[in-house]
């Protein structure tokens, strides 16, 4: 009696309308499954499956770092969904014989090519092999270089990782980093004024890695997490050169992490430092304390680290941009 029921469930469409269970079973398919007239496996059959996912390989070919590409990617990337990307990363690619080497992978695992290669030979190499190979190759600085040329009337002097150059911006970039480690979570606020950033927030706000961030970004951080038992030093009221700002969150993610925080460390999850609410006193109190210094606040509950950076980043121009 099965094959019947089966047929039954296909030529009646309205066996597909209305809500399902937890199974994905339709009411009316219950009672069919109770009499085992049809299995679970062939009902699920009915059901419009999901899309599939594609697989794409990319390429990456950098005769520097390869950061640059691994950005634009990522970006490009992040605007489609079910693509499984099976990423093949080649940096420092600066002789023929790597190329060539490169080339055979890139024939046996066929995708996108994706390049920054400023070697005119190496460049020509790469873009003929790719053409024999029916493969898209592009250059994705290209239309950038082409029009700061037209722009500036200066051909572009092609050295490869020019932007990682040990000049006063690298070594700039080094003291930032030193300096905001060794003053995360309110280490010496003694030294405090030297900073350019000092960010406050409750505890698990993600003080410390968007400050990581910062000084990967050339600003040195500091960071104090703000506790309603203990009060911040007065260091922190008395600041003139840094920009304070004021790390927020919803009090229902903060319950969350900290709670994922402590199953990570294997503590008991249920303590006060999870409970609804005293976390959202915390989280009030935090606010309270911001909007009194008249500290600009920011919301980190639904940015990521890089969108909260860049956020500060831009405070911290539009203060320098001030008379």
């Amino acid at each position: 009696m099965g094959v019947p029921m089966i047929h039954s469930l296909w030529a009646d469409p309205s066996h597909v309308r209305g809500a399902v269970d937890e199974r994905g079973v339709c009411p009316r398919w219950r009672r069919a499954l109770r009499g085992g007239e049809v299995t679970l496996a062939l009902v699920r059959h009915v059901i419009p499956r999901s899309a599939p996912v594609m697989r794409l390989h990319l390429h990456l070919l950098s005769d520097s770092t390869g950061e640059t590409l691994e950005t634009i990617a990522k970006a490009a990337l992040a605007q489609y969904d079910d693509v499984e990307t099976i990423r093949h990363f080649w940096p420092m690619v600066r002789s023929e014989a790597h190329l060539q080497r490169i080339l055979h992978e890139i024939a046996q695992n066929p995708g996108l090519v994706l390049f920054t290669l400023v070697n005119p030979e190496t460049r020509a190499t790469l873009e003929a092999q790719c053409r024999a190979l029916g493969l898209p190759a592009v250059a994705p600085l290209d239309p950038v270089t082409d029009a700061l040329s037209a722009l500036l009337g200066q051909t572009a002097k092609a050295r490869p990782g020019r932007q990682h150059a040990l000049d006063a911006a690298y070594f700039a970039r080094v003291e930032a980093i030193q300096f905001t480690i060794a003053h995360d979570d309110g280490i010496a606020p003694e030294d405090w004024e030297e900073a350019d950033i000092v960010l406050a927030g409750v505890s698990r706000s993600s003080k410390t890695p968007t400050s990581i961030y910062l000084a990967n970004r050339g600003y040195k951080t500091a960071n104090i997490p703000i506790v309603m038992e203990v009060p911040p030093p007065p260091a922190l009221f008395q600041l003139k050169r840094p920009l304070v700002v004021g790390l927020t969150t919803s009090a229902e993610r903060l319950v969350q992490v900290r709670r994922n925080r402590l199953l990570s460390l294997n503590q008991a999850p249920e303590t006060a430092y999870v409970d609804q609410d005293s976390v959202a006193r915390e989280v009030a109190f935090a606010r309270r304390l911001f909007n009194d210094r008249g500290w600009p606040v920011i919301d980190v509950t639904r940015r990521s680290i890089e969108e909260t950076a860049a956020a500060i980043i831009a405070l911290v121009q539009e203060r320098r941009a001030e008379p």
